[in-house]
């Protein structure tokens, strides 16, 4: 395994090319099941969990390729509608093609997943979503078993919007017979863009960034070329970084509109954040004001930036106070962040930080994607020498973080452990 060794207390300034979404590509590259044809989906992220897609979709007889973050599906050849333990079990998004296996074939074996080591994600939406549709589920072995002649539409209502549920009933509905509407939909980006890749395919789908999607299902869908939008998450952390250690930081190719409210807490802490076309600059001041944040879903507060503000907060002004909402038991990175010199105190699932703390490197070790990346900023900042282990967590959601912050002036480096 490797480690991520970091020199703190460097200026960082320059600009950064935001890469794709990970959490947008993860369900573009399992909707590519429903129609069989040759696929190219560009501004793929190089990431472990794209790489295990990749993996999974040659399980199921696609083939694929991936070359200068474009990557070439062929679907012609499905024949297993089987995601096993082996691969679901280190990637939760793999669950992802219920739906579309589903949709194509009329039967699926999907293996219950494991993931993230910071907090059960139930898969029970997906699987209503699906009897709702008019599949018959059961269990056997740790996997869903489902089966359905022909999925006919209906009405779907989630007790709270979820991001892999949601994609998960459109992919599965898109070919069902007549309408489906699903209330309570996320609202996300990311399932926006894949109900963009869907309507490209041939499918009819409104509502689109609202709570409500209408879904028209279709006798036949077709492969086509498509764009994954840019990461919200990595923009996010690297705006964080700005504020944390920057001159000047720049980011490129993003939606600025996907990162609201993101940008106006950055503000209201004390940055100033320019935002022209494409790109958004963030300029650090001299002093950070203690923001208080609670995650909520799109478009609130992202659950997977809260680690990364708290990192800020540890620089503030003042106390501050970081509730996650989404998921009560996200708070993993706090330990390590406290073994830096932190003073971090946790009351349910509420993080209270007081600021203006002096960081230390020392030795810490990653427990999940979006904790990894606090761990970076936090060694940004540290006095002394951070080694971070376990970064293949880092791997499945960003692509090449020490280079993009290598080229903003950080003193970073991965080394065999």
């Amino acid at each position: 395994m490797d480690r991520l060794v970091v020199l703190g207390e460097r200026q960082l300034s320059g600009s950064v090319e935001i890469g794709g979404a990970k959490n947008a590509v993860l369900p573009v590259i399992a909707a590519t099941v429903l129609a069989p044809g040759r696929y190219r989906i560009k501004r793929v992220p190089d990431l472990r969990d794209t790489r295990t897609m990749m993996k999974l979709l040659s399980i199921i007889g696609a083939e694929s390729t991936y070359e200068n973050g474009e990557m070439e599906i062929d679907t012609a050849n499905c024949r297993n509608p089987e995601a096993p333990y082996e691969l679901v079990k280190t990637m939760r998004a793999s669950f992802y093609v219920l739906g579309p296996l589903l949709s194509r074939f009329g039967h699926a074996r999907v293996s219950l997943p494991g993931g993230c080591a910071w907090g059960p994600r139930p898969v029970d939406f997906h699987v209503s979503a699906m009897e709702s549709l008019g599949a018959e589920i059961s269990l056997d072995g740790g996997y869903v078993v489902a089966k359905a002649k022909r999925l006919k539409g209906n009405t779907i209502s989630f007790d709270v919007p979820s991001v892999g549920a949601t994609g998960n009933a459109v992919m599965a509905a898109v070919r069902a017979e007549g309408e489906t509407v699903i209330k309570n939909a996320a609202r996300e980006p990311e399932i926006v863009c894949l109900c963009e890749f869907l309507n490209k395919m041939g499918a009819s789908i409104s509502g689109m960034g609202t709570s409500k999607l209408s879904i028209e299902g279709v006798k036949e869908l077709r492969s086509v070329d498509f764009e994954v939008i840019p990461d919200r998450i990595e923009a996010a952390t690297m705006l964080i970084a700005g504020a944390l250690a920057g001159k000047e930081i720049t980011v490129i190719r993003v939606n600025p509109e996907h990162l609201g409210v993101v940008l106006d807490m950055l503000r209201e802490a004390g940055n100033s954040v320019t935002v022209s076309g494409d790109s958004v600059t963030i300029k650090r001041e001299n002093f950070t004001n203690p923001v208080s944040v609670r995650t909520a879903v799109y478009p609130g507060f992202p659950t997977d930036v809260q680690a990364q503000w708290m990192v800020l907060m540890t620089q503030a002004d003042g106390t501050s106070a970081i509730t996650d909402t989404i998921y009560h038991d996200r708070f993993t990175h706090v330990g390590e962040l406290v073994r830096l010199g932190a003073k971090i105190s946790l009351s349910g699932n509420t993080a209270k930080v007081t600021g203006r703390r002096k960081l230390l490197g020392a030795p810490v070790m990653s427990t999940d994607i979006r904790g990894s990346a606090s761990l970076i900023l936090a060694a940004l900042v540290a006095k002394g020498r951070t080694e971070i282990s376990r970064v293949y967590h880092i791997d499945r959601g960003y692509e090449g973080i020490e280079k993009k912050l290598k080229n903003l002036g950080a003193e970073i480096w991965r080394e065999a452990e």
